[in-house]
């Protein structure tokens, strides 16, 4: 929806007796911008996630786009969005595959990657550039190239197919290389210019802390990217009399995403802290410490503890938490209740049990209750 802001200034008595004149007026209008400016903002491409317009005949009614009217999309990316409108869907599925893998990898700590509303999705705390925020993005970006890659070879998207990737080199003579692969290249490659763009059409003052967070985000995107590209493996199938496996047709297979979230879990658990040198350039804070790659995740804040809910940081407190009371790790009460105790109920819980298998071929399972004891945090 396109919005007009109009300003009239006619001459305003002010309870001092003073004049609002045009200068005021200006000023109004221009901090009206700015407070706008940071609504949109806070809205980002996550929210794709979010919309239920993710069919790509919603992406048209008539002759009119419908782009322009998606939330949380840059300039450049409603552009993108003109160009390839059925590849919306499948950037929205990779913004949920992110942020479910997210949810999963987090599950045990304070913070556990809860969605907040539809736009801004996670809330304020994606503001601060701690380490959950690199993690965020780079799971992102990472969920779109394993969306993206996947619809070609499905034969979903217009402008590509197929892999076309090489030969490997270390792929036995006598087996052939085809197949339908995931097209990781073109994946990536859209991945970079679409999820990139908001970012690359910022300017910030050389030396600024919205100069480092353009950094950063765009480092984390990139190791995301490149955490896909580095597990896809080569998948081969069997050919031959009796399955002598005698010949095998081999091609280009991502990963499952979980290996990617737990790849880059594990660089969020070992992520750098980064400042800006003088030539505005991010560099570990820590002289001693190694530079880090292009596949390690790093961020320029610390983390907030997460503990209580805070309108300013974003969190949402662990108040009302489940926890383990025999854990010793992030998931145990002490930890996840922040010192601040917990309560004891019983619940029921409803399970799969006794199952077995018949011949031939389905597995037969009874269903159980059990009172469990529960905790949570106060």
């Amino acid at each position: 929806m396109n919005m007009r802001l109009g300003c009239v200034c006619r001459p305003v008595c002010w309870p001092c007796g003073s004049l609002l004149d045009s200068r005021h007026c200006v000023f109004a209008l221009t901090l009206l911008t700015l407070l706008m400016q940071v609504v949109v903002e806070a809205n980002s491409w996550w929210s794709l996630a979010m919309n239920p317009l993710l069919i790509p005949e919603a992406y048209i009614i008539g002759a009119q786009p419908l782009c322009s009217q998606l939330v949380g999309l840059s300039q450049g990316q409603k552009k993108l969005c003109q160009l390839y409108q059925d590849h919306m869907q499948f950037i929205g599925e990779g913004a949920k595959m992110g942020i479910r893998e997210c949810q999963y990898q987090f599950r045990h700590r304070r913070w556990n990657c809860s969605t907040v509303d539809n736009a801004s999705v996670f809330g304020r705390v994606m503001q601060i550039g701690s380490r959950e925020t690199a993690f965020t993005y780079a799971i992102s970006a990472a969920g779109v190239v394993n969306t993206v890659s996947r619809a070609c070879r499905e034969g979903e998207l217009n402008s590509c197919g197929c892999s076309r990737a090489a030969r490997p080199k270390d792929l036995q003579r006598d087996w052939l290389w085809g197949g339908c692969g995931d097209n990781l290249n073109y994946g990536y490659r859209f991945s970079k210019e679409f999820v990139d763009a908001r970012e690359r059409e910022k300017s910030y003052p050389k030396g600024s802390y919205d100069s480092a967070r353009l950094q950063m985000n765009l480092h984390n995107n990139e190791a995301g990217r490149r955490a896909v590209s580095n597990l896809a493996d080569v998948s081969c199938k069997c050919h031959g009399v009796s399955g002598s496996c005698s010949l095998k047709t081999c091609w280009l297979q991502l990963a499952d995403f979980r290996k990617v979230g737990d790849a880059l879990k594990e660089k969020y658990d070992s992520a750098a802290v980064m400042k800006l040198n003088s030539r505005g350039k991010l560099v570990p804070m820590h002289s001693n410490f190694n530079a880090p790659t292009s596949i390690d995740l790093v961020h320029i804040d610390q983390s907030p503890d997460y503990c209580l809910k805070n309108q300013s940081t974003g969190s949402i407190g662990t108040v009302g938490r489940l926890c383990n009371k025999t854990s010793e790790g992030m998931d145990g009460c002490e930890l996840m209740c922040c010192g601040r105790g917990y309560d004891q109920f019983k619940a029921t819980l409803v399970e799969r049990c006794n199952c077995k298998f018949h011949w031939c071929c389905y597995v037969k399972c009874k269903v159980c209750t059990k009172i469990v004891d529960q905790f949570v945090c106060k």
